[in-house]
């Protein structure tokens, strides 16, 4: 089973938005995933409570059990555990850097963002794990997009490839509990998730070419 981390000490960076929507990809290309969520929030378990399906299973969840929660969901079947920690708590985020195999830190394209992750870039370094910056809410139009590349760039750590846009479809996925696949299947959020799921899948080893190609058209 591969872990990827959603990391950000600042709240709003859009963690939640994108542990559903990985993890509803990857159900979709036929490998079972559990969301953890570390938030005392809980929104994605609430996002979880709110549909019709089951998979993929949310667990809420403490950092100090996270280890047997990730050990419960190997031993369940899962292929890919996500999991979905607080803003402004380090002791729950390192925890969770500590048994990721991989960190995805969403930043939205914003000085303030920008700024804010400097502090969470800090402590997955105390991990030592792979991470990459995931710039989200990004708007259609404009120059945010390129600045913020750059500022990141100065932090020294990857920019994935994917930008998560600006659209409705993803407040609206979530108020229906569902994920932009499901709810848009066409449209550009899907599409985005898409290639933001299968360049996840690269980072943590889960595909060879041959089975990506299966993924690419599972998931058309």
């Amino acid at each position: 089973m591969r872990v990827v981390a959603i990391l950000s000490q600042k709240g709003g960076a859009g963690k939640t938005t994108i542990a559903v929507n990985l993890a509803t990809a990857a159900e979709l290309a036929d490998v079972r995933c559990a969301i953890i969520d570390l938030d005392p929030q809980a929104s994605s378990t609430s996002w979880g409570d709110s549909r019709a399906k089951d998979a993929p299973a949310v667990v809420s969840a403490q950092a100090s059990r996270l280890t047997q929660v990730l050990e419960a969901a190997r031993k369940g079947g899962a292929g890919l555990a996500i999991i979905d920690t607080a803003p402004h708590s380090e002791s729950a985020s390192l925890a969770a850097a500590r048994l990721a195999d991989f960190i995805l830190i969403p930043c939205r394209p914003a000085i303030l963002d920008l700024r804010a992750i400097n502090h969470t870039i800090d402590l997955v370094r105390l991990a030592a794990k792979p991470v990459a910056v995931i710039l989200n809410c990004v708007p259609a139009r404009g120059s945010l997009a390129e600045e913020a590349i750059q500022a990141v760039e100065g932090y020294g750590v990857e920019i994935a490839p994917v930008q998560v846009g600006q659209r409705a479809a993803y407040l609206h996925s979530l108020t229906a509990g569902l994920a932009v696949q499901e709810y848009e299947p066409d449209g550009k959020a899907a599409a985005e998730i898409r290639r933001l799921y299968l360049w996840t899948c690269r980072q943590v080893g889960m595909y060879d070419e041959h089975q990506e190609a299966q993924s690419v058209r599972s998931l058309a």
